[in-house]
């Protein structure tokens, strides 16, 4: 992705169907071909009429004190950033990345249960997150809207969006269903690679 503008959509790192069956064909293509596609055209949009800040790369933008753009940024960003978090068949968690959830939570099990609390209690629209801190430690979190930890002064490692665009099509108001299957498509690997 070109990360100044214009803002284009990538291509996802996998087939429409790969994460199948926790998230369907159908809603993936809404998704990202739709959903992504309209944050990206109106942040272009956007800084169509504010030329002195097309220089910014997407993070800077992040922190815009325009709404329009901070708001498209955010879902551009953020969006870009879930996709890769997901993996049609992948590896499982390393020991790294288990040794640190394990300092930081007790166990892999506590880790996920405050994930899954965490995410099924963003209130409307929002993200739930795992990140860093910046003493290295890790925390979860939730952001309302397409706010980002960024701005927040964290390092994002792994996001489940929980607006209901990205799951009602197939679980229409069970969230808790969209987030118990999504732990089976996380790529670990990825979130390995972003620990410091």
């Amino acid at each position: 992705m070109l990360n100044t503008y214009p803002f284009l959509l990538d291509k996802l790192p996998y087939p429409y169907d790969v994460l199948e069956p926790a998230i369907d064909k159908a809603t993936l293509e809404i998704h990202h071909d739709k959903h992504h596609l309209t944050y990206i055209n109106n942040l272009n949009k956007a800084l169509e009429e504010n030329i002195y800040l097309q220089p910014m790369v997407l993070e800077e933008l992040l922190d815009s004190d325009i709404p329009m753009i901070k708001n498209n940024a955010g879902g551009v960003w953020n969006h870009d950033f879930f996709w890769m978090g997901m993996i049609g068949s992948g590896r499982g968690m390393e020991d790294t990345l288990r040794v640190e959830i394990e300092r930081n939570f007790g166990s892999v099990e506590e880790f996920t249960k405050i994930f899954e609390a965490t995410a099924l209690g963003r209130f409307g629209s929002g993200w739930a997150w795992l990140v860093q801190n910046s003493n290295g430690g890790l925390e979860v979190m939730s952001t309302a809207n397409q706010d980002n930890p960024l701005s927040l002064g964290f390092t994002p490692l792994l996001a489940l969006d929980v607006w209901e665009h990205s799951y009602y099509l197939k679980y229409q108001n069970r969230r808790v269903d969209y987030v118990k299957a999504w732990w089976g498509i996380v790529n670990w690997e990825a979130v390995e690679s972003l620990m410091k």
